[in-house]
């Protein structure tokens, strides 16, 4: 039995129990952002996805005008070696050792270029394939020449509430209806077609309509893949295989057809069912494009297209697919947190910031839930470097999932600090030679390796971010297991911040550098020396870590409050906090230091207030940043850190404008847009937004009253289900 496209999605819309008993209609202010286009963006898709993988769309529901990608938590390959190189010239890989107080570390940078470039590169995410729709001449079985613009009528919306999105266009008088939803808990898009054109009749006799798969190229040659992922050139074709596999076994399997790619040593496989009979062939023998048809008259169609590492054996029917989504996302909406800006407010701003929340928190799902640590532009695209992750954005990243409790969901990606130990561990004691700990990746895979590169091996500001993490999961769930839980990672974060300080005899105090680099990376890291941020930052970890074997019943070692409680001072100048000491004095006017991420605001913002720290020297600095930075080269994240740092500092109307600031813009779907200096989109400033509404609608340790982030006048903030921020 067939559905049309109407009973097929309202079917699941009555399935679904909408709240009765929670003070906000958490539904209604859900649907009231839903996100509708009446054309394609050329830079951003509508998506579907469940954290480990992601589908992008253009207004027809797929990819029939625009190659966005289809993109996964697992889909990685290795490129072939440079010319003249060997798996051994890989493992034996080693950079240069720098000095760092009279005792040589070395490091992942310097060594042979062309191995270096390679392991920068290696491995790549990938994107799994495309899925268009196809427009065929009925009598000769040619692809038309049909884009966007022979397309009439175009309307395309996203049920944030389900995950089901909807699109509705017609071609020569003819309607054609799609639905795609993505599965929950495997790497599956369901995709239903109602159209006459699936049976072309005397109504339009020239036109057939299919559907089309087609795979690309990949590799790690380029530093941004944005918007699009991959090359579909056929001067690429034979650099990459696909072979249509004979399908055997029961049809109990679902399965219809199944390909497989291979580039280099990496196989994925593509696995179609469908509603109804279909013929798969290929459209040349040397192109990677397949056409799917009918092999019966219908309008209707419904197939379910399932990526894969290995071959599976099933597949689900496309009713179970929508079905998984639509209870996944109501979910994941009712239990959890939620921020109503809207109700009750009378600032006009509140409508703009409850669409970026909504948003926000739809995409972050989507994107930002996977097994590993997130990459930039999350599952949309190669962003940033291979799309590898980065362990000092970690906490951007996915920070916000603590204070929203979807617990569920940071505990996927969490688990890597206990997965990278080992590799953390060799990294500190046999690489770099200290005395013990683990050393946290800045870029790394999953495999743990840390990427070479100088910025990535003098890095800092990611040490301290397991005890920030572990110390949110304690106070949700303050029991015994958490502790047993992180109690070595904790340990061993700890110890190898307790070694790479280093006593300084003649000021009687620790120092933490050189070499080094910043949060902003602007700095000479031979000259880079207790640089504020970190010095902050530090301190706290190491507290959080002594509070942790204090709750274990465990002795605190020595070293750790020994180097805690003699960090040098947090550097001044001229009555402000510097970047790091030693500084020049006039770095408030040099472009060099005033051009990237604010971190001085971070002093007394996104941390709490730290031992050593004047309040008063903290508020000026922020306000010294807010007079002198160039926040036109700043991006993402910086926006909410300002806003955080202003919430603390009672400055709440400024906390606003700095999370609705012009620079820091969302798309008409959320996407979070890069700005000036990064590819679109830049999760980081989604994960920031989140974390800062969080903090300021529920409030800090120590912070008092109803939403203390939130001016009093013209704001009505009701907040369920948070956790305060530290």
């Amino acid at each position: 039995m067939f559905l049309s496209r109407q009973n097929f999605y309202h079917l699941f819309l009555l399935s679904t129990v909408l709240p009765t008993n929670a003070a906000i209609d958490r539904h209604a202010l859900v649907s009231k952002y839903t996100p509708s286009r009446n054309a394609s963006n050329p830079s951003t898709p509508m998506q579907v996805g469940n954290g480990n993988f992601a589908f992008g769309a253009d207004v027809t529901g797929l990819q029939t005008f625009l190659p966005f990608a289809t993109m996964s938590s697992w889909g990685w390959k290795n490129d072939s070696l440079p010319p003249n190189r060997t798996i051994e010239d890989v493992y034996n890989y080693r950079g240069e050792s720098w000095y760092n107080h009279g005792r040589l570390v070395q490091y992942d940078f310097g060594g042979d270029p062309e191995i270096e470039q390679w392991l920068t590169a290696n491995p790549n995410r990938v994107n799994l394939g495309s899925v268009g729709l196809v427009f065929l001449d009925t009598h000769t079985g040619v692809v038309r020449n049909i884009t966007e613009s022979n397309l009439s009528d175009m309307h395309q919306k996203l049920d944030l509430w389900t995950g089901i999105m909807s699109s509705s266009f017609c071609f020569n008088g003819s309607s054609i209806n799609v639905t795609t939803t993505s599965a929950q808990d495997t790497s599956a898009i369901s995709v239903t077609i109602v159209s006459s054109l699936l049976s072309p009749d005397t109504r339009n006799p020239s036109t057939r309509l299919g559907i089309f798969l087609n795979f690309p190229w990949a590799d790690g040659s380029q530093k941004f893949s944005a918007p699009f992922v991959g090359n579909y050139s056929s001067a690429l074709f034979s650099n990459h295989t696909t072979t249509l596999l004979n399908i055997s076994g029961s049809n109990d399997s679902g399965i219809q057809a199944q390909i497989l790619h291979q580039m280099v040593d990496a196989i994925f496989y593509t696995t179609v069912g469908s509603s109804t009979k279909i013929n798969v062939t290929r459209d040349s023998p040397v192109a990677h494009r397949y056409t799917i048809l009918p092999q019966t008259e219908t309008d209707t169609i419904s197939l379910v297209i399932s990526y894969n590492d290995i071959l599976p054996n099933e597949i689900p029917d496309a009713i179970t697919v929508m079905q998984s989504s639509v209870d996944a996302w109501e979910a994941y909406w009712m239990n959890s947190g939620f921020i109503d800006l809207l109700t009750g407010s009378t600032d006009p701003r509140a409508d703009e910031l409850q669409r970026r929340i909504i948003l926000s928190r739809y995409l972050m799902r989507v994107n930002e839930a996977e097994d590993n640590p997130p990459q930039e532009s999350g599952l949309v695209n190669d962003g940033w470097v291979s799309l590898k992750f980065h362990m000092e954005q970690y906490f951007w990243h996915c920070a916000h999932w603590a204070l929203w409790n979807n617990w569920e969901l940071l505990r996927r990606s969490s688990s890597v600090y206990d997965r990278f130990l080992q590799t953390s561990l060799i990294r500190s004691q046999v690489q770099q030679g200290w005395p013990s700990g683990a050393r946290w990746p800045k870029m790394t895979d999953p495999s743990g390796r840390s990427s070479p590169g100088e910025i990535n091996n003098l890095l800092i500001w990611e040490q301290p971010h397991p005890l920030v993490f572990a110390e949110y999961e304690y106070r949700a769930f303050p029991e015994q297991g958490t502790l047993d839980k992180w109690a070595e990672v904790i340990r061993e974060t700890a110890n190898w911040m307790s070694v790479f300080a280093w006593f300084n005899q003649s000021t009687n105090v620790y120092d933490l550098g050189p070499p080094m680099y910043v949060v902003a990376e602007d700095t000479s890291p031979n000259v880079t020396i207790n640089p504020a941020f970190e010095l902050a930052y530090w301190r706290f970890g190491l507290g959080l870590a002594e509070s942790w074997m204090e709750k274990l019943g465990e002795d605190v070692p020595t070293n750790w409050t020994k180097v805690k409680e003699n960090l040098a001072p947090l550097p001044i100048e001229n009555g402000t906090y510097a970047v790091y000491e030693g500084i020049e004095t006039d770095f408030w006017t040099d472009p060099a230091y005033i051009n990237d991420h604010p971190a001085l605001v971070g002093l007394h913002g996104w941390l709490p207030e730290t031992p050593g720290l004047n309040l008063t020297v903290a508020k000026l600095t922020a306000e010294k940043v807010w007079a002198t930075w160039n926040f036109s080269n700043c991006w993402g994240w910086d926006f909410p850190m300002l806003a955080m740092s202003a919430a603390r500092n009672n400055e709440t109307e400024n906390a606003v404008e700095w999370l609705l600031h012009p620079l820091f813009q969302f798309d008409d779907v959320g996407m979070p847009i890069g700005g000036v200096r990064v590819p679109t989109p830049y999760f980081p400033g989604s994960g920031a937004l989140l974390y800062a509404t969080a903090m300021m609608a529920q409030g800090w340790d120590g912070s008092e009253g109803k939403a203390p982030g939130f001016p009093r006048s013209g704001w009505n903030v009701q907040a369920e289900g948070l956790s305060m921020a530290l």
